[in-house]
């Protein structure tokens, strides 16, 4: 199959794009490096992989390689609140009207998976999980413009959109400004954290779990079209109180402190249910203690500099 993943040497793409190679497909990514990563190098060899240098928002380059491509994975995007509030004009064009554009222009043959993202719940009902159904109410530009553009996408029925959990764990592309990574970052590094509003719930899902989703629905894509799914660890809805204690576990030296009257500029706070994706056989097969393991041994690696979307 020949597939198009756009933003393809990001945080996932540079995860997944190996994956699909060693399935056999024959993949084109479209990146315009905005972060200097260097992530797909070791894929270079691989006579079925093409990467074009470009902007998703160039339209005579992007219809191009639609045109002649079996399926798109859109990961192109501006990830994050923080940056999108910082850039809201970019992050319109980019996450919204590039994305847009794609879906207009396939037919009926081609196929879409798309990851929006579970941050569209917002705050959530206490004691009651985020099912499929549960009402969208984003808190961020970031998250509106996921659940605007996953709505239109699913009108239009030929398409798997996955709400993702907040994603962890080593990536070629690393990103040290998701919650577990920087967590751990800061438990090895500096030792200590100060935490606003802890009780704050959010649920959380390994990267390499993130795009085995997507070879999932891939080869499970006519019965799995036309509707969202939640994407993330069931067993991991916790607290940043309780994702501390946990990090605490693998680094003892680790300490954290409650502001107690502070608010955290993230206001997002619900737990997920999962149970959608695990009915149709996907499983994640990363825990959150082996992904912390892993972060921690990276961690000798890495130093906080370009690690991050800003």
């Amino acid at each position: 199959m020949k597939i198009l993943v756009t933003g393809g040497a990001g945080y996932i793409g540079s995860v997944l794009v190996p994956l699909l190679l060693a399935e056999g497909h024959h993949v084109t990514v479209l990146d315009s490096f905005l972060y200097q990563q260097t992530s797909l190098l070791d894929c270079c060899f691989d006579k079925k992989l093409t990467i074009v240098r470009g902007d998703v928002r160039d339209e005579r380059l992007r219809s191009e390689l639609v045109r002649g491509s079996d399926a798109v994975f859109p990961l192109a995007c501006l990830v994050g609140a923080p940056i999108c509030a910082q850039d809201p004009e970019t992050a319109k064009a980019v996450n919204f009207e590039a994305v847009k554009a794609i879906a207009e222009q396939l037919s009926r043959d081609q196929r879409m998976i798309f990851p929006s993202t579970n941050s569209g719940y917002g705050i959530g009902q206490p004691g009651i999980q985020c099912d499929e159904d549960a009402p969208l109410r984003p808190v961020s530009l970031y998250g509106r413009l996921k659940v605007d553009l996953e709505s239109l996408l699913l009108d239009k029925g030929n398409c798997v959109t996955f709400r993702f959990a907040t994603l962890f764990g080593i990536s070629p592309r690393m990103r040290l400004d998701l919650l577990v990574n920087d967590f751990t970052y800061r438990a090895v590094v500096d030792r200590c954290v100060v935490l606003f509003e802890p009780h704050f719930k959010r649920n959380y899902l390994h990267v390499r779990d993130g795009a085995r989703a997507f070879m999932h629905a891939l080869k499970n894509y006519d019965r799995m079209k036309g509707r969202p799914y939640n994407v993330g660890l069931s067993d991991a809805n916790l607290s940043k109180l309780e994702l501390c204690e946990i990090i605490r576990r693998h680094v003892p030296e680790f300490h954290f402190v409650t502001a107690e009257f502070a608010k955290d500029p993230d206001q997002r706070n619900y737990v997920v249910s999962n149970e959608r994706i695990e009915a149709t056989g996907f499983k994640p097969s990363v825990d959150l203690d082996t992904g912390i393991d892993e972060l921690v041994k990276g961690y000798a690696i890495v130093r906080r500099n370009q690690f991050a979307n800003v």
